[in-house]
C-alpha cells in the first residue's frame, strides 16, 4: 500500500502487466451525449416496414453544429472542471476517434487551444477503431509514469457513421468521454494495471476513399469481439490474482447491449455489477467513447473502494483492460460537473428525415 489512502495494490510484476514506476490515476473525467435521438422503431419503419426486433431503444445523434471537436470540447471542460487545474498545465491533449472531423488537421490542436491549453504540449489524433480513446489512456499512464507529465488529457469521442439501410444504423451513436490523467495522490481512482491484445482480425472497416464503414456480419462478434475482449480481460484478472468478485463494476465496449452482457456473464459478473456502465440501450454505440462513457457513468455513483474492471474494444482488433480502484477524492470532483446520466435525460426525439439532415446523408 501506499499513502494515497491504501487504495493502490501492488501485484506481483509480470512481465505482460502494463503498469507505470509512478501510480497514476484519473484526476478530472467528463462525458457528453448530444440532446437528438433517434428511436429504433424509426429505423425500422424506414427499411423494413416496421418488421422484426430492435438492437437498441433509441441512439444519440450529433447535432448540425456538432462533430467529434466540438464535442471534445465539452467532454474536456466537465473534465477540467472535475480536475480543478488549470488547462496550462495539461502537457499532453490526445483525441482518439474513428470520425475525425478533417481528414489532413488535428483535432487535438483545435480542442487544446479551445480550452485554454498552453502551446508547449503534445497534441495528438489516435485511431484504432473504438479503441482509439484507450489507446490515449495508455500512452498517457505511460507518460504521467515516467515522470514526463504532471496532467494529460485523453479523449474518447465519435459521430458514427453507418450506410443507410444497413444493421450498424439502428446503433452508430455521437458522444464519448475525456479523462484528465494525472499523480495517484489527486485521483479519483488510480489505474492498477492494464494490458493490451491485439491481432490482425479484418471485421470493420473502410478504406481512405469510401463514405460508410463495412463489416464482417456475424464475424464481428467471434473471432473478433468476444476473441480479444474475454481474452484481455482474463489475462488481467490472471495477472491482478482477481475474479470477477473483486469488483464493484465492469464496463465493456459497447456495440450493441448483447455483446457487453454476453462477455460480462462469460467472466462470471453478475447483472449488477455491469449494468451501470451500459448504456449502449440509450444511446447506442458512441465508438471510441463507448466504454469510456460507461465509465463516467460509473464514477458518478462509486464509491470509495470499490474496483472496476473497464474493457475496450476495437475492430482490426485488439482489447485494452484496465483495473481501477476509486479514492476518497470522488466526493470531491463529482458535482463539478453535469453527470452523464444528466445527459442521457436530456433527449430531443427526431425522425428518420432530420437525422439524414442532420448527419449529412442527403447528397447531390
Amino acid at each position: 500500500m501506499d499513502s494515497m489512502n491504501g487504495y493502490h495494490v501492488q501485484p506481483e510484476r509480470h512481465p505482460d502487466l502494463l503498469r507505470p514506476d509512478r501510480a497514476v490515476g484519473i484526476v478530472g473525467y467528463g462525458g457528453y451525449v448530444p440532446r437528438y435521438r433517434l428511436p429504433a422503431v424509426e429505423v425500422a419503419r424506414v427499411w423494413t416496414g416496421g418488421l422484426g426486433g430492435v438492437p437498441v431503444t433509441e441512439k444519440a445523434v450529433a447535432g448540425p453544429d456538432e462533430d467529434v471537436t466540438t464535442m471534445s470540447v465539452e467532454a474536456a471542460r466537465n473534465a477540467l472542471a472535475r480536475a480543478a487545474i488549470d488547462p496550462r498545465a495539461l502537457r499532453a491533449v490526445w483525441v482518439g476517434s474513428e470520425s475525425h472531423p478533417y481528414a489532413v488537421k488535428p483535432t487535438s490542436t483545435i480542442v487544446a487551444e479551445s480550452i485554454g491549453a498552453s502551446a508547449n504540449i503534445q497534441a495528438a489524433d489516435w485511431e484504432f477503431a473504438c479503441k482509439a480513446g484507450t489507446e490515449a489512456v495508455q500512452a498517457s499512464i505511460g507518460i504521467i509514469g515516467s515522470g514526463m507529465a504532471a496532467y494529460t488529457l485523453s479523449i474518447g469521442m465519435d459521430t458514427a457513421q453507418a450506410r443507410p439501410g444497413d444493421a450498424l444504423e439502428y446503433t452508430a451513436a455521437s458522444g464519448g468521454a475525456a479523462f484528465i490523467l494525472g499523480p495517484a495522490e489527486e485521483a479519483c481512482a488510480v489505474y492498477q494495471g492494464s494490458y493490451s491484445f491485439v491481432t490482425d482480425t479484418p471485421d470493420f472497416w473502410r478504406r481512405a476513399d469510401e463514405t460508410y464503414p463495412s463489416h464482417g456480419e456475424r464475424f464481428t462478434g467471434e473471432p473478433a469481439y468476444f476473441n480479444h475482449t474475454l481474452s484481455a480481460a482474463q489475462k488481467l484478472l490472471d495477472m491482478m490474482g482477481t475474479t470477477a468478485a473483486n469488483y464493484t463494476y465492469a464496463v465493456f465496449h459497447q456495440p450493441n447491449v448483447k455483446f457487453p452482457e454476453r462477455a460480462a456473464k462469460t467472466l462470471g459478473f453478475k447483472e449488477d455489477q455491469f449494468k451501470t456502465g451500459l448504456l449502449a440501450g440509450e444511446i447506442g454505440n458512441v465508438y471510441s467513447g463507448s466504454c469510456m462513457l460507461g465509465l463516467t457513468a460509473i464514477l458518478d455513483i462509486a464509491q470509495p473502494g470499490e474496483r472496476i474492471l473497464m474493457v475496450s474494444y476495437g475492430s482490426g482488433a485488439g482489447s485494452d483492460a484496465f483495473d481501477l480502484i476509486v479514492t476518497d477524492r470522488i466526493h470531491d470532483v463529482r458535482d463539478r460537473a453535469p453527470k452523464t446520466r444528466d445527459y442521457i435525460a436530456r433527449r430531443s426525439p427526431i425522425d428518420y428525415a432530420t437525422y439524414c439532415r442532420y448527419r449529412g446523408l442527403l447528397r447531390n
